[in-house]
């Protein structure tokens, strides 16, 4: 991915109003993003933890979009959560059910999409190795390559936005 501006990352937001995104506050390490291992950049608003925001580039420009996390609640020990982008096994704290308000009108009616991701919004630093799953039992290895896993992983987060901007 190529490194973007936070003037671009504020303006790219689809479904979130100027102030919003005017307001929402970067990643705390962003000077030190590892731009050449991503695909898209996630994170949880520091300022705002039950706010997450996704920048997924594009041939048009960026693409961002707000979500909602859910306030923390139990979670069992012994379940695995298999995130819907990467497909990373996680122990079940380690993915979460985002909400996305759909982008338009139907948004600011309080309509909303949703998708089971990495908590930490890390996907591309799972599938490359460069982060591993805390993940209880026995790891599966898959046979696709890095390129394969990257290809899978943004045709499932294009899906996903496809639902968002359909609003």
């Amino acid at each position: 991915m190529e490194p973007l501006t936070e003037k671009e990352i504020r303006s790219s937001f689809v479904n979130a109003t100027k102030g919003d995104a005017a307001r929402l506050k970067l990643p705390l390490d962003f000077a030190e993003t590892p731009w050449e291992h991503l695909d898209f950049l996630g994170w949880v608003d520091p300022g705002a933890p039950l706010r997450a925001h996704l920048v997924v580039p594009r041939e048009d420009g960026p693409l961002g979009v707000s979500l909602r996390v859910p306030a923390t609640g139990r979670t069992s020990a012994v379940k695995t959560s298999l995130c819907q982008i990467c497909l990373t096994g996680h122990a079940s704290s380690g993915v979460t059910l985002l909400a996305a308000p759909l982008a338009g009108a139907r948004g600011r009616e309080g309509n909303t999409v949703g998708i089971y991701i990495c908590s930490d919004l890390a996907c591309s630093l799972y599938m490359r190795g460069k982060r591993v799953p805390k993940l209880r039992g026995v790891r599966h290895d898959e046979t696709l390559s890095v390129e394969e896993r990257v290809a899978r992983a943004t045709a499932n987060l294009d899906g996903f936005l496809a639902r968002v901007t359909a609003g």
